[in-house]
């Protein structure tokens, strides 16, 4: 497939003086005069300058301001390569459609291909509602898929007026065909929340934290975005302090450590297969420091992809097995797994209906402390409604 026909190259001026020895922009290989050849590649990163979902105005024009990855990929390419191999493409920016819904059609065309050849598409967008058709590149997998999302707020409004990046997610799960089986929201802040959604992500038995959860113990986020296959940033749910472009501002919210480790998790994961970053908006971003936020972001991404381990032998001798004892409670007893590589932890979960077959599942080391003494943890539980 001809990939380059919705691309607009980059400008050579720009980024050509980046290309310094030993930083990321000498290693990458990007659309300025020929197109790059993405089908080897690890990853692929495409910019969408697509603003409409900000605006129920569907009438708007695409956003005429500066494409919001360029600032993004002057920060990054100036960063010094980690350790290890690297081979990235950059793809330009995706020309947006006549209309928002083509933009997402266009955007799952690209995601489809991208992840059928084993690239993984790094997205640098506008609105947070282009996660939809981030999502829609995985229908043709004929199979369910888990998703991790990261934002202040958990945008589900039924409201029929709001604006489309306030409502993608329900977008997602009216979706049909429905092939979404599990949603980690990270980072919400409930005062932006209405109860209502809340109620029904415990009703589809998803999985939802805080921000202070998150403050509390970043570490309990990994296996959230350790089951993912695509995982969505809003970078509305950074401080204003350590990424002010985005509106409104908000002082509350992760850091950017924060928001680096929950990168550095998404790139460690096997299972991952795309990125997007949204509401980034350059004009907001008078020092550039939420370019740089971001750019650091997608380093720790890339840096933890090359460290990928790729664990899934269970029966090996890589993995130590361990087996909870209940005396009264569903189930009788669990199975956990113990990686002796990276030290991560899964546990096995059966369904209430034996046809259905048990599942493996990412957990944390405090889910099998909870089962040790007798609890059964809810991720345990959540998993187990979802199989059925």
């Amino acid at each position: 497939m001809n990939l380059s026909i919705f691309f607009e190259p980059l400008n050579e001026d720009v980024f050509a003086p980046l290309n310094k020895p030993r930083t990321l922009g000498s290693y990458i290989s990007r659309f300025e005069s020929k197109f790059p050849d993405w089908r080897t590649a690890d990853i692929a990163i495409l910019g969408v300058n697509e603003t409409r979902g900000r605006s129920n105005d569907s009438l708007q024009e695409p956003s005429a301001v500066e494409a919001p990855a360029r600032l993004v990929r002057r920060k990054l390419y100036s960063l010094n390569k980690g350790s290890g191999r690297c081979h990235i493409v950059d793809l330009g920016n995706l020309r947006p459609g006549i209309t928002l819904d083509d933009t997402y059609l266009r955007l799952k065309e690209i995601v489809e291909v991208l992840i059928s050849h084993n690239t993984i598409p790094i997205i640098i967008g506008g609105s947070q509602d282009l996660e939809y058709g981030q999502y829609l590149g995985y229908e043709h997998l004929d199979r369910v898929v888990n998703m991790a999302t990261v934002d202040s707020s958990v945008d589900m409004t039924e409201d029929t007026d709001a604006a489309p990046n306030k409502k993608q997610l329900r977008q997602i799960l009216m979706h049909e065909p429905n092939y979404l089986f599990s949603l980690g929201q990270i980072g919400y802040q409930s005062y932006l929340v209405e109860p209502e959604v809340m109620a029904t992500l415990e009703k589809l038995h998803f999985e939802a934290y805080r921000v202070g959860e998150v403050h509390s113990n970043v570490h309990r986020m990994e296996p959230v975005v350790r089951v993912a296959d695509l995982l969505t940033f809003d970078i509305s749910a950074i401080r204003h302090q350590d990424a002010p472009a985005y509106e409104p501002a908000n002082p509350f919210g992760l850091t950017g450590e924060e928001a680096c480790q929950l990168c550095w998790y998404a790139g460690l994961n096997n299972n991952l297969t795309s990125l997007g970053i949204y509401e980034y908006n350059p004009e907001l971003d008078e020092r550039e420091l939420t370019a740089m936020t971001v750019a650091t972001m997608l380093w720790y991404f890339i840096e933890g992809f090359y460290h990928r381990k790729h664990e899934t032998d269970f029966n090996s001798s890589h993995f130590k097995k361990y087996a909870v004892a209940f005396a009264n409670d569903n189930p009788d007893r669990m199975i956990f797994y113990k990686s002796n590589n990276s030290e991560k932890w899964w546990m096995e979960v059966e369904p209430l209906n034996l046809a259905n077959g048990s599942r493996i599942i990412p957990c944390s080391y405090e889910d099998y402390l909870e089962a040790t003494n007798g609890e059964v943890p809810n991720r345990w539980i959540l998993t187990q409604a979802r199989i059925g």
